[in-house]
Formats: C-alpha cells, sequence, structure tokens
C-alpha cells in the first residue's frame, strides 16, 4: 500500500502550476536540488517516474500529471480538514497571508492585521503587497489566503472559477494635475480630450490601471496618450506629478491630504470610478481568515463614512 507525503505532493502540485524547479524552489524557500530531491524520493514511493527531461529542463510524464490531479484534491481536503478542525475549537488562531496592490495593503490590509493580532493574540497575519496579476496563482495554489484588488469602470477582471469575490467599496477616479498647471486654476472638471498633449504616468503595462487610463483617453479623447512613466507605487507616480509636471488618473484611496503641490480635479466627460474587492478560494473559512476578511470589511465601510 502506498502511503501519499502531502508534503511532497505540494511539491509535486506546485511544480505543475509552475513549470520549473527554480520556480518551486523560489515559491517554497528551497534549493532547485532540494526540490529535485523530494519529487524523487515521491517517484520512489509510487513507484512511478513523475518527470522527465525537456531540453535543459524538466516536464511531468502522464503519471505525473494523473497524480497532479489528484494531489490537488488531497491538499484541498486536507485544507478543509484543517479549516474544520480550527472552527470546532472556537479560538481564533493561525495564520492568514493577505495580499494587495498598493494602496489596498496601506489603508485596508495594514489596519486589519493591526486589529486581528490585538484582539486574537493567537492569531498571525502576513501582508505582501501584489497586483493581481501574481496574487490569482498563489491564492489557487494555496500561497495566499485572501488578496485586496480593483476593478476599474470598462475594464472587468476575470473570475476564475474556484474563487469568490467580495465587493468592498467604490471610488472615483480623480485627474492629477500640478498645481500650476493651466487646467487646475479654475477648479472645475477638467475634459480628458484636454490632456492630448499631456505626459502621463501610470502603473506598468501588465496592470488594470495602465489599460484603464489608455482605454479611457482613447474612447473619450479620441487619442493615445504619451505615457512616458510607469509605476505600480501611487507616492512615486505623485512624486512624477509634482516635479515633472505630468499628469495622472488615480483612485481615491491613492491620494494624500490636500497638497499644495497637487490639483485633484474630477473627469469632464464622464464619472469614473474603481471598485476593491476581497477575493478568496471557495469552500470554508477558517476562524482566523474569516476574522480577518471582516476587520478588512469593516475598515473599507470607515472610509466610506
Amino acid at each position: 500500500m502506498v502511503v501519499l507525503d502531502l508534503r511532497r505532493l505540494r511539491f509535486l502540485r506546485e511544480f505543475e502550476e509552475r513549470g520549473t524547479l527554480g520556480a518551486v524552489a523560489t515559491a517554497l524557500g528551497y534549493s532547485p536540488s532540494a526540490v529535485s530531491q523530494q519529487l524523487t524520493v515521491l517517484e520512489k514511493e509510487v513507484a512511478a517516474v513523475l518527470l522527465e527531461k525537456a531540453g535543459r529542463g524538466v516536464r511531468l510524464t502522464d503519471a505525473g500529471r494523473l497524480l497532479a490531479r489528484h494531489a490537488r484534491v488531497l491538499l484541498t481536503a486536507a485544507e478543509a480538514a484543517t479549516t474544520d478542525l480550527a472552527a470546532l475549537s472556537g479560538e481564533v488562531r493561525g495564520t492568514v497571508r493577505a495580499c494587495g496592490l498598493q494602496s489596498a495593503a496601506r489603508r485596508l490590509l495594514v489596519p486589519a492585521a493591526a486589529r486581528v493580532m490585538t484582539e486574537h493574540p493567537a492569531a498571525r497575519v502576513e501582508i505582501s503587497e501584489w497586483e493581481l496579476e501574481q496574487a490569482l496563482p498563489e491564492l489557487r495554489l494555496g500561497s495566499v489566503d485572501l488578496v485586496v484588488s480593483d476593478e476599474y469602470d470598462g475594464h472587468p477582471r476575470p473570475r476564475p472559477s474556484g474563487t469568490r469575490f467580495e465587493p468592498l467599496l467604490s471610488e472615483r477616479l480623480w485627474v492629477v494635475l500640478p498645481a500650476a498647471h493651466p487646467l487646475a486654476a479654475p477648479g472645475g472638471p477638467v475634459a480628458l480630450a484636454g490632456l492630448r498633449d499631456e505626459v502621463w504616468v501610470s502603473s506598468h503595462e501588465s496592470t488594470g490601471h495602465y489599460a484603464m487610463i489608455v482605454g479611457r483617453c482613447r474612447a473619450i479623447g479620441g487619442y493615445e496618450p504619451a505615457v512616458w512613466h510607469r509605476s505600480n507605487d501611487a507616492d512615486v507616480q505623485l512624486e512624477l506629478v509634482r516635479r515633472t509636471g505630468a499628469v495622472a488618473l488615480l483612485p481615491e484611496l491613492t491620494l494624500p491630504p490636500p497638497d499644495p503641490a497637487l490639483a485633484y480635479r474630477e473627469v469632464a466627460e464622464a464619472a469614473l470610478g474603481r471598485r476593491l474587492f476581497t477575493i478568496t478560494r471557495d469552500g470554508p473559512s477558517s476562524p482566523a481568515l474569516t476574522a480577518f476578511r471582516a476587520a478588512v470589511t469593516d475598515r473599507a465601510k470607515s472610509l466610506k463614512d
């Protein structure tokens, strides 16, 4: 009778998703040789060849793909069992791993983590700053328990199966200008069409923020924006507006208190917005994750008031 080791099955599952021993090693904090050794032991345990050479690397065999599918089921069941046992004890304990984009991490996740760890000393919350494109694969693999991400008007996010999306808050987008900009003086709404000749700052090209800026300038203004500057750090974007005269289109959560060097203006042609939401895996949640999600939701409500 073969006794399957869940830890080694996780190595196989990670390899199925990530595709290289190096990527698995980086994700799990091992060396590539240690990952290879664990998979070799697994091959001996199941008496089947799981990996085969492919160019300079390796890939799953038919047996490897079969066992990886079963590994997904077994690891999910193990996680559910752990969650149920934690709920049975009635104590909020264990680790919650949460991540989100910069503004959400700073304004939502960090305050929620502080609250949960104060109210429940046996709970541990780990916070990382990731964009959705990085976070979703980690959520599916179980490396992350909760993600806070965003969705801009006209640019919906995919909803992968096996995940649960819950709304947190909606907010308006603001045109951010240097205070000395001619369009900043009147204090009224600013037309995107009037920013045709400006230099823009946005998040990186792979993000929803970049797609929103380019899409809105094309659809509303009829032009291709000159995006010279790219940073996923809103503070860097704001500093570029202050120092270089660039313009930005940013959600309310990213904006600092009134700043004499900056002007915030509504978009004249349309009310543009962004929605924030939490993403978790389908299935039961541990008491620690339930408490943390409630703290994030409460924090989001306080920001609306």
